[in-house]
């Protein structure tokens, strides 16, 4: 089915009026039942990504990471078992990943006095087994698990996505006899930029 602009823009106003967690897809879904649910995640994701660039630097402010670091050390020793950053998160419009990437930094910044490297974060939001602390650790996760936009299971969907396609358009270059370089081969040859495939010799494909 065909997306009108008119359509977009219904979807994105009411997309500004609720908080992106599970429970509003399933209200989005339910008010506009004649799009595919991969449309409306889609439009969700657009639209969601554009709001946390807006909103970004102000959650980075040291006041702001002062104030949710204490808001989450409050919550966890009043119930470790609440899924502190999570709610944390959805209160203030955040990504909760990107939340979680905040309080993360800041306690090992607290554990170590020192700014962690990108590298450790980025492994220990991939693995919070690797977080040298059980409560944070969990909450983490649910962070990770509950953000549909952020985080490292996001982006192993979207590689996911990327291989797959990969894949098919290699496949129908193969069925149609086009020669052509895969990326592999194009960063053998010393290629700076290496899209996934190029055409060795230029074609027209006439529709069938």
């Amino acid at each position: 089915m065909k997306l009108s602009k008119a359509q977009y823009e219904e979807i994105a106003q009411f997309l500004a009026q609720i908080p992106p967690t599970r429970q509003s897809l399933r209200k989005l879904k339910d008010r506009f039942p004649s799009q595919s649910q991969s449309t409306l995640l889609s439009i969700f994701s657009q639209e969601y990504q554009k709001q946390i660039k807006k909103t970004h630097a102000k959650h980075h402010t040291s006041e702001a990471t002062d104030a949710y670091y204490q808001r989450y050390l409050n919550g966890v020793s009043k119930n470790a078992a609440s899924p502190i950053l999570l709610e944390l998160a959805n209160e203030v419009n955040f990504a909760p990943s990107l939340m979680a990437r905040i309080v993360l930094e800041r306690f090992l910044q607290e554990q170590d006095g020192l700014t962690s490297s990108k590298t450790l974060i980025n492994s220990m939001l991939r693995d919070p087994s690797q977080i040298p602390d059980g409560v944070l650790a969990n909450q983490v996760y649910q962070c990770t698990v509950n953000d549909y936009c952020y985080g490292p299971l996001v982006d192993c969907i979207k590689h996911a996505i990327g291989h797959e396609h990969e894949v098919l358009l290699q496949e129908m270059l193969l069925d149609k006899n086009i020669s052509f370089l895969a990326e592999d081969q194009l960063r053998a040859k010393g290629y700076d930029k290496t899209p996934d495939f190029i055409l060795e010799v230029p074609v027209d494909l006439v529709p069938d």
